[in-house]
């Protein structure tokens, strides 16, 4: 039995979209309309999917920016919110939001990939949002790196990780259920947390945090997948031991052969992945004029070294034209110049290496269960 295609696949799986969407922003006025074609995975608690067609600029609109969510956005109002920060430190803080924004900022342009985008090309289908491509953006983050807040706090000798804790909670009732109403959290290990690229963000393309995005404050966790990257925050726990919370044990993980023996472990770094936003799924392509394909590559917390496209199913390969990247934590555009010659259909494949030499593969490795989902998959077409 054939395996179904990338058009099969888009036409099982159930679309919406958006025109507009508003809401009221908590601690501030209402939110402008969203943009008109994001697409809606789930209404409640919503979760919007960015249409990548629609793919044109390296930073993307905060109202074109995906959306993810697990529970109901909560209430904060910003004048009385804090956070609070212990565990194994050595001064327990408790921050207000404008104690935050008197430290030093910095602005980084960091990409944002859930970790099941793209869930729904697998099979056979799991369950989980089903993602097509769009489960990604990019944008310019403004806050304080982590490392200065942990440095007022005082971290104690002998810490191994930080938990992030969300103000969002609710009960998990699938399988595996949480145990009763749990917040979303997720624990990273302390040498990530120390790196530039681990920010606590207020502001998003120059403006405060959107209420969807995380208002007043979340964590930006550069090179890793979203979940990493914990909203709303309310609290920053320092521990001296690995934390096997729900969000990254039962959930946001996958399994790793050690000694031939499969052990589950944290969805971590983001792999190299490259995307065409152009042509578009089931486009009809002019035959003997120039084309110009085009789509984003990211490779977490590498660089991309190249993109490469296949018109033969992978039996040959050629590069496209790729800009010089100037973070290694931010999507690059590549682009490629094709005038076909003969009509019919044709797939197109394009595939990401970063600059360590990994690339994405051509079979899916069903080990990283619903996640983690980079390996090749066709854009169908018909030139005509």
């Amino acid at each position: 039995m054939a395996s179904p295609t990338r058009r099969d696949l888009f036409t099982a799986a159930p679309l919406a979209v958006v025109p507009w969407l508003s809401g009221q922003s908590v601690g501030q006025g209402a939110e402008p309309p969203s943009f008109p074609g994001l697409v809606v995975r789930m209404q409640e608690p919503r979760n919007l999917e960015f249409p990548i067609s629609a793919l044109n600029e390296s930073t993307t609109p905060s109202e074109q920016f995906f959306v993810r969510s697990h529970f109901a956005v909560p209430k904060i109002d910003r004048a009385t919110w804090k956070l609070k920060i212990e565990g194994h430190v050595e001064k327990p803080l408790e921050l207000s939001f404008d104690d935050i924004v008197k430290l030093k900022s910095v602005t980084k342009p960091i990409t944002l990939e859930c970790a099941g985008n793209g869930r729904v090309f697998l099979t056979p289908a799991v369950r989980g949002l089903q993602w097509g491509f769009g489960g990604v953006s990019t944008g310019d983050w403004t806050g304080v790196e982590i490392s200065t807040v942990l440095e007022k706090a005082g971290v104690k000798p002998g810490a191994a990780e930080v938990i992030f804790v969300g103000a969002d909670q609710g009960a998990i009732n699938s399988d595996p259920a949480s145990p009763g109403p749990i917040p979303f959290d997720r624990s990273i290990p302390l040498d990530k947390v120390l790196k530039p690229e681990c920010l606590l963000a207020y502001k998003l393309n120059g403006e405060d945090l959107p209420t969807s995005h995380g208002y007043p404050l979340r964590s930006i966790i550069g090179g890793w997948y979203g979940m990493a990257s914990v909203k709303w925050l309310s609290k920053i726990i320092v521990v001296n031991k690995p934390y096997q919370g729900f969000w990254q044990s039962l959930d946001y993980s996958y399994f790793e052969r050690r000694d031939g023996l499969p052990s589950l472990v944290p969805v971590t770094a983001m792999d190299p992945k490259a995307v065409i936003a152009k042509p578009s799924l089931a486009e009809v392509v002019p035959v003997g004029k120039a084309y110009r394909i085009h789509g984003a590559a990211w490779a977490g917390e590498q660089r991309v070294r190249e993109v490469e496209i296949s018109f033969d199913a992978g039996k040959t390969w050629e590069r496209t034209r790729c800009p010089e990247q100037k973070s290694p934590l931010a999507w690059i555009f590549w682009e490629y110049s094709w005038t076909p010659t003969a009509r019919g259909p044709v797939s197109i494949l394009v595939r990401c290496t970063d600059a360590k030499g990994s690339r994405q593969s051509d079979k899916r490795d069903p080990d990283r269960r619903s996640y983690r989902i980079n390996h090749l998959i066709p854009v169908e077409v018909t030139v005509m």
